[in-house]
């Protein structure tokens, strides 16, 4: 079963993803325990040391008040119970400021009662106040006693007030403390784990693109030194599972190669040898005086020198053409122009040599032809071509048929020999360069595997198509396709 592996880029997103969300994670937990630490810190300034800082200024007003309100007692001066009703306002003030900064249920508790205490205080001085100013006469003394025990009970409770947030604030000190050390502590493992994964996955990642590529790179150093086995099989990333694929494709196009170049070496050393012996052998007896006395001797000397000059004048020409047609550098001529003419011509020219070899040639071409746009001499060179194979490989007493039909949207040429025929394994193959030297159909004629080629460049840069049609023993239908 195949199975999806992610891209490289979608390997290092999650590599990244994977590193970045964890300091993403540290960094907003060091940020939720500064906040925290914000919290206690503002709580310790703005409560805590507010809330001491009020407790002592509410003593100082309160005992100032006592003061001016025993002096008024004594003197009945105006001035000092305007002082104390100055004094009174602050305390009020203070102690309202107080309840409601007051951050916990038991501080405002405590000044709750030393509210209602500093209440009592100011209601008992008052009603003095009044009494003195009826000129009635009043017990002083229980008055006294009575404000006392309410001072005595304001000054009790302020002091449990600063004692109380000297403890809240020393629990809250002792927290921050706490909380930092667990803080740090749970941040320098967080930071260690996600390093050590951080490097891990790193690792991971980086391991699965560069061993690939480690493995690649080996595999192009045995293809530059000739090894040309491309069975590379990755488990890798898409696009080095791909380029691998890419590779092993390379990699048989080389194997091909090569051995079309060895084929072509043995080719070539085949088809020289042969022509240019016959050649030497051939001039060596003409140096030697052979048919000085018999000039029919010496005339079948010099026609085997030419006809062995001129297969070797054409093997050259088949080269040159093929590598043009194979690099794009021939041009065509294209026009209008009516096959029959192109096919009767190759024929005329085949003739002397079907006759030859006792072969008949016949041609079935109708009278309704459309004309075709493309360019005669390369038509006509391809028809050559292969009523030529057609005659070599068909043996005597044999027949080739060359015919044609007008199709919906060209003209079909076939060209049927009565042939050995080709097996099912070499038809694909057969219209590759050099491919006729190995052909086991034809390996008893000479050939240099050219001219099939020839044609299906010929064919294909008309835009149309060549195909054949064979099995062993019944000969072989070459076929191409012309749009018209």
């Amino acid at each position: 079963m195949y199975r999806v592996r992610p891209t490289i880029f979608v390997r290092m997103v999650i590599g990244y993803l994977a590193i970045f969300i964890p300091v993403v994670a540290v960094s907003a937990y060091a940020f939720s325990q500064l906040a925290l630490f914000r919290k206690v810190t503002g709580g310790i300034l703005q409560i805590d040391n507010r809330m001491g800082d009020l407790q002592q200024k509410l003593a100082d007003s309160i005992l100032a008040q006592t003061r001016y309100e025993k002096k008024y007692i004594l003197t009945k001066d105006k001035e000092l119970y305007h002082q104390f009703m100055l004094a009174e306002r602050g305390v009020s003030k203070r102690i309202d400021e107080a309840i409601s900064i007051a951050d916990t249920v038991r501080k405002r508790e405590i000044l709750i009662r030393a509210k209602d205490s500093y209440e009592r205080y100011k209601t008992l001085f008052a009603q003095e106040v009044e009494l003195i100013n009826k000129n009635q006469t009043y017990l002083q003394e229980s008055y006294r006693e009575e404000k006392e025990k309410a001072v005595d009970e304001i000054l009790w409770e302020l002091r449990n007030l600063k004692l109380y947030a000297e403890q809240d604030t020393y629990e809250k000190i002792k927290q921050f403390g706490e909380s930092g050390a667990g803080a740090n502590k749970v941040a320098v493992l967080m930071g260690a784990g996600f390093i050590l994964s951080g490097i891990v996955i790193s690792i991971f990642i980086t391991r699965s693109i560069t061993g690939p590529l480690s493995f690649l790179k080996k595999k192009t150093r045995q293809v530059a030194r000739g090894d040309f086995d491309g069975n590379l099989v990755l488990s890798s990333p898409p696009e080095i599972r791909d380029l691998a694929h890419d590779f092993n494709l390379m990699c048989n196009r080389l194997k091909e190669m090569d051995k079309m170049k060895s084929d072509f070496f043995s080719l070539m050393a085949h088809e020289l040898r042969m022509p240019l012996a016959s050649i030497k052998e051939g001039t060596n007896l003409l140096l030697k005086g052979l048919g000085e006395e018999f000039k029919e001797k010496r005339k079948e000397v010099l026609t085997i020198i030419a006809e062995e000059s001129n297969h070797l004048i054409d093997l050259v020409n088949s080269l040159l053409d093929l590598s043009k047609m194979e690099t794009g550098m021939i041009a065509l001529n294209l026009e209008e122009l009516d096959i029959s003419s192109l096919i009767n011509k190759a024929v005329s020219g085949m003739e002397p040599l079907a006759m030859a070899k006792n072969v008949g040639l016949k041609t079935e071409i109708p009278q309704d032809l459309p004309s075709v746009k493309m360019d005669g001499e390369r038509i006509l060179q391809a028809l050559r071509n292969l009523i030529g194979n057609a005659v070599k490989f068909t043996p005597g007493g044999g027949h080739i048929t060359i015919s044609a039909l007008s199709m919906e949207k060209g003209v079909r040429v076939s060209v049927a020999d009565t042939g050995p025929g080709i097996s099912k394994g070499d038809l694909n193959a057969i219209f590759d360069k050099f491919q006729q030297a190995t052909m086991t159909s034809y390996n008893k004629i000479r050939g240099t595997g050219l001219g099939l080629a020839i044609v299906k460049h010929i064919i294909n840069a008309h835009g149309g198509k060549v195909w054949v049609e064979s099995e062993i023993g019944h000969g072989s239908t070459f076929i191409f396709v012309l749009p018209a």
